[in-house]
């Protein structure tokens, strides 16, 4: 399906760079770390067809901008607010804003900052543990490994906020083969590896906060996901008023890549089954 590129402006001058296919309500669709404007693009594909998707590229990702200075999920919420804000004028209709991973932790905040212009909030397994004082030392490996290029560090650092599993990540590495990631793509995901870790480093672990959301909320995860996610993902269902609760089988953290139909047929679902405008 034919998609085009625009530019949208934060409220800090900002440039975010947003890829939209498709016509009908919009749906703006959030990636996670290490992602992109392709993060999502097998989901949107499904649902371009009933639906104007959004793809945000979020700051410190290529195209969008890279701003100097420290990161935080302020200046996420300011830049979500941006992009809906432009869905919600171009459409005349809310917005059904969807993240994943950390983008799922930043549509959280976008929603209790600002929930006018979004119609219904669906959210696949935001690393909510992950946050605070605790990030600050794998923040600094991380940063030191950047700035020496140095992968393998870099991806030990990561592993240590995200808990990822040994066995899980010989199975990927694995899978990979003798295959070698695209420097420039490479670089690009680290930038905002760094950015995102800032961002959590800030952040707090508190789950009570996401209480006040009333808006429709999905939350999704996959069953196969390793802790600490299930018992965080349990938590954040108990604590939002009303919200569905979707854990697929068979499933773990990797599933908009390798189950999108799934994840699109669930999406439409709920879409259809928001309170009319």
């Amino acid at each position: 399906m034919n998609s085009h590129d625009q530019s949208i402006e934060s409220t800090d001058g900002t440039r975010l760079v947003v890829r939209r296919l498709g016509v009908g309500d919009p749906v703006v669709l959030v990636h996670g770390s290490g992602g992109g404007l392709h993060s999502w693009a097998a989901v949107a594909e499904h649902l371009a067809h009933e639906h104007e998707v959004w793809l945000p590229a979020r700051r410190g990702y290529g195209p969008s901008d890279v701003p100097a200075g420290t990161k935080s999920f302020r200046d996420e919420t300011a830049d979500l607010i941006a992009v809906t804000e432009s869905a919600r004028r171009s459409s005349g209709r809310p917005v059904h804003l969807v993240g994943a991973s950390y983008g799922a932790t930043a549509a959280l905040h976008t929603v209790l900052a600002d929930p006018r212009p979004v119609r219904s909030l669906a959210v696949f397994e935001p690393p909510l543990f992950a946050a605070g004082a605790e990030i600050a030392p794998p923040l600094e490996r991380y940063r030191a490994a950047f700035d020496r290029d140095d992968a393998a560090a870099m991806a030990a650092a990561l592993n240590d906020v995200t808990r990822v599993p040994a066995e899980v990540v010989a199975a990927i590495a694995a899978s990979a083969g003798d295959r070698v990631p695209d420097p420039v793509e490479a670089r690009r995901s680290a930038v905002g590896w760094l950015h995102d870790l800032e961002a959590l480093a800030q952040d707090s672990t508190d789950i009570s906060r996401w209480s006040s959301i009333a808006v429709p909320t999905l939350l999704m995860a996959g069953a196969d996901t390793w802790e600490p996610m299930p018992t965080t993902m349990a938590t954040l269902a108990a604590t939002i008023p009303a919200a569905r609760y979707l854990v697929w089988p068979g499933q773990s953290h990797f599933v908009t890549m390798t189950a999108p139909t799934l994840v699109a047929d669930a999406l439409r679902q709920f879409f259809a089954e928001a309170p009319p405008l």
